[in-house]
């Protein structure tokens, strides 16, 4: 009885320790470089604007009421418009190409899933100016539609919000792809023949059978090209000419130039909130869309 006892007890150690180890190193990771910067974030909304910059540790609500100023609604709104536009068009594009890339034979769908990748290998900046070549008034764009006679004189396509729609579209499409081409690849063929078997149409099918089983994968790239789109600084600088300004651009401009760092803070953490937000959404759309199909 003691032997047992004794194992039973060093059993239980081992599955205590075992998990630990192996999540220890993640845990570890996330404390270090997500939860301090989250903290100091959070600690710092409740703080003031030093006079001439940096933070005096006193009580303060309002850098929240700061928010709800009219300029800052403005960027908030039409940041969220502008990212949801990418997205849309991110979506538009993302889904046919992940259904024909889920469609390729296996030897190929590997060589297309690097095809999609691979602006992910040269610098990002590097491919936001390749967009300033392109659409200038002196670029490409401009010299192929004059040389085709689409148009008769050049146009100013740089600096504007369509400019800025552009570049975010070209920066995170791939992250729609992805999400997409793991939903659509999972689908059992079998479902689709049955659903035209009993007399549904193709794009009955597709609204009936397929959307509904890959619309985790739509929530979740839809997300990963929101998100870092609502944030990105870089595109509206340098395609917007800073005639766009967004979220990111504001909160950057808040720490850097501004030396605000309480309020930065407040518009930081908000963008955070509307992150976790949108996780937990994707987490039930995820749990419906399984529950449904375990039914």
């Amino acid at each position: 009885m003691p032997t047992r006892s004794h194992g039973g007890l060093g059993a239980r150690l081992r599955r205590g320790v075992e998990p630990a180890v192996l999540l220890g190193p993640g845990l570890l990771f996330y404390a270090v470089l997500v939860g301090v910067p989250v903290g100091l974030v959070t600690g710092y909304m409740f703080a003031r604007r030093g006079r001439f910059g940096g933070v005096e540790w006193e009580l303060s609500l309002d850098n929240f009421s700061r928010v709800t100023d009219s300029v800052y609604l403005e960027v908030f709104r039409e940041s969220l418009g502008l990212a949801l536009v990418a997205t849309v068009i991110s979506l538009a594009i993302g889904y046919p190409t992940a259904y024909a890339i889920a469609k390729l034979p296996p030897r190929w769908r590997t060589v297309a899933l690097v095809l999609v990748v691979v602006p992910f290998w040269t610098n990002f900046l590097i491919r936001v100016y390749a967009w300033i070549v392109l659409l200038n008034s002196q670029g490409v764009l401009n010299d192929v539609l004059v040389g085709l006679g689409v148009v008769d004189e050049r146009f100013t396509l740089l600096y504007t919000p369509g400019a800025v729609v552009v570049g975010l579209v070209y920066s995170y499409l791939p992250l729609m792809i992805l999400p997409l081409y793991a939903a659509i690849e999972k689908i059992d063929d079998e479902l689709l023949e049955a659903s035209t078997d009993l007399g549904a149409g193709r794009v009955r099918t597709f609204l009936g059978v397929q959307l509904p089983l890959t619309l985790p994968g739509v929530v979740t790239g839809s997300i990963l090209v929101f998100v870092p789109s609502l944030g990105n600084f870089v595109v509206p600088e340098l395609l917007g000419g800073g005639k766009t300004v967004m979220v990111g651009n504001l909160i950057r401009d808040q720490f850097l130039k501004a030396q605000d760092w309480p309020f930065g803070s407040v518009l930081a953490m908000m963008v955070v909130v509307l992150l976790v937000l949108l996780f937990l959404g994707q987490a039930w759309v995820t749990r419906r869309v399984e529950g449904g199909a375990r039914a």
